[in-house]
């Protein structure tokens, strides 16, 4: 893969570890890392809210090459929305990121555009970077209308963006029929939404953002075939799930250039 962009690799912990299990994990991590060279790729990883406060105290420490981010973060600044996190809260903690629109939030708390887009720009307000989720159930997989579905997702979930915005946010593909289950996108099936993405965006915002933009893709991704994934010109890194909850072999995925 030649591109001017810095590849990321992205780890969602999900609804897994508590705070100790969450510590351990990133230090060792930061162990594995010590083998990988870290100025050629951006390591992130995604804990529960409850695990923030101790990777901040192990990542700054530890001086570790890892920066990290929310799974979720409110679209208020702040006010009577008991059980939300705001982006400021997560600034305090030291997020760099915070996971927006992933289809589990879609499927199990009903977030539409119209949410996921006021927590695109809520993570901005907070100087955060969204990494916007998107991409299709099986059904439209089936009925070839993907593409379709997975633009009209990111199309509302950037809307009102100004360019410097839309120049910085990163994109996720991952098709909900390959998230959690062993059923991985081929290369070529990621390589074509992920094109349709950025020409999408270079359609809306130009040149200069579109090749700036950086489109990972996610499901099921593993040591075994993320260097095949990256080979592909607009596929950027990866959003990882079950895999980035084993240190040694989350340290292999961001290590896929050796």
């Amino acid at each position: 893969m030649t591109t001017p962009r810095t590849p990321l690799m992205a780890g969602n912990w999900k609804m897994n570890l508590d705070w100790k299990q969450g510590l351990a994990l990133v230090e060792e991590l930061g162990e594995h890392l010590k083998e990988v060279d870290t100025s050629l790729v951006e390591t992130v990883v995604l804990p529960p809210f409850v695990d923030l406060r101790s990777v901040q105290v192990a990542v700054d420490a530890g001086k570790l090459p890892i920066a990290y981010g929310a799974q979720d973060i409110s679209a208020h600044e702040s006010g009577a929305y008991t059980g939300e996190v705001s982006g400021p809260m997560l600034k305090t903690l030291g997020c760099s990121y915070a996971a927006v629109g992933h289809s589990e939030r879609r499927q199990y708390h009903g977030e539409d555009e119209e949410v996921t887009n006021a927590k695109v720009k809520a993570a901005f307000a907070a100087d955060i970077t969204p990494i916007l989720c998107v991409g299709e159930p099986l059904e439209e997989r089936q009925a070839g209308k993907h593409v379709e579905y997975t633009l009209a997702q990111l199309e509302g979930g950037i809307e009102g963006l100004d360019a410097a915005q839309a120049k910085r946010i990163v994109i996720a593909y991952e098709p909900v029929w390959a998230i959690g289950t062993g059923e991985v996108a081929t290369p070529d099936d990621a390589q074509e939404v992920c094109a349709a993405i950025r020409e999408a965006l270079r359609a809306m915002h130009g040149d200069e953002v579109a090749d700036a933009v950086r489109v990972l893709y996610g499901g099921s991704v593993k040591s075994a075939n993320v260097a095949e994934l990256m080979e592909k010109a607009d596929v950027d890194g990866a959003l990882v799930g079950g895999a980035s909850l084993k240190a040694e072999e989350f340290a292999k995925i961001a290590g896929f250039q050796g």
